[in-house]
């Protein structure tokens, strides 16, 4: 069985419009009229929750009387090529005389009893918003390669400094410089130390083995005198006792 027809009237009829730029809460209002002689209970649901907040969203409009809801959307990073798919839905049905418990009407509801209207979300954002949001990428690429020092050159570089920075720059590059040179000076110095140590460690110990090997002739030769000594006094000893 098809839902009888909407009762309420609503302004606007089709679109919920929010004019950007969306950099904090943004306001529309709908109106919801009822016409008929009865009181009309009525509910406003949507399908992005937590990206709206509806004031009121649900109640009852008297008999003759109209109600604002306001719909507020919070703030978001807007994306001019990123098309709105939220929608609303205003819900109503005719209340009961003898009405006392408005959620419980809502959950004994027959389908048949609700009418229901759909409105879609269509965001706008003013000319020079869409301008400078394009000119957004363009302005950033362009900074990174200008501050890229890679790309700059020294007559780019004082162009944007005073002459009190760029002096002191040039100062820093000689002293540093400057320091680069003595460390290679103290380098080459430390080297030509260490070979001749070497060169003094090797003769000295060429010296130390010469002197070595002479104390060993040394002994050797007199080991060989007091051995012929030995044999002689003892061939004249027993020569004697002969």
């Amino acid at each position: 069985m098809a839902r009888p027809e909407q009762v309420l009237l609503l302004e606007p009829q089709h679109e919920l419009k929010f004019r950007g730029p969306f950099l904090e809460v943004v306001t529309t209002n709908l109106k919801l009229s009822n016409p008929t002689d009865r009181n009309v209970c009525f509910k406003v649901k949507t399908t992005a929750p937590r990206r709206y907040c509806v004031r009121p969203n649900s109640g009852i409009i008297d008999a003759g009387t109209s109600i604002n809801v306001s719909v507020m959307l919070q703030p978001f990073d807007y994306d001019p090529n990123e098309k709105s798919k939220h929608k609303f839905m205003v819900q109503s049905m005719l209340a009961p005389p003898d009405m006392t418990d408005m959620e419980g009407v809502w959950k004994e509801a027959k389908s048949e009893e609700l009418m229901d209207s759909k409105l879609r979300c269509v965001f706008e954002m003013p000319v020079e918003n869409e301008k400078t949001h394009d000119m957004e990428p363009n302005k950033i690429s362009s900074s990174l390669l200008k501050s890229d020092p890679s790309v700059l050159s020294a007559k780019s570089l004082s162009s944007t400094l005073d002459d009190g920075e760029v002096k002191k720059i040039m100062e820093e590059c000689k002293r540093l410089q400057m320091e680069a040179q003595r460390l290679r000076e103290e380098n080459k110095q430390i080297r030509e130390d260490d070979g001749l140590r070497m060169r003094k460690s090797n003769i000295m110990s060429s010296q130390h083995a010469s002197a070595t090997m002479k104390r060993e002739e040394g002994i050797s030769a007199r080991s060989v005198a007091f051995i012929m000594l030995f044999f002689v006094v003892g061939v004249i000893v027993g020569k004697l006792v002969l």
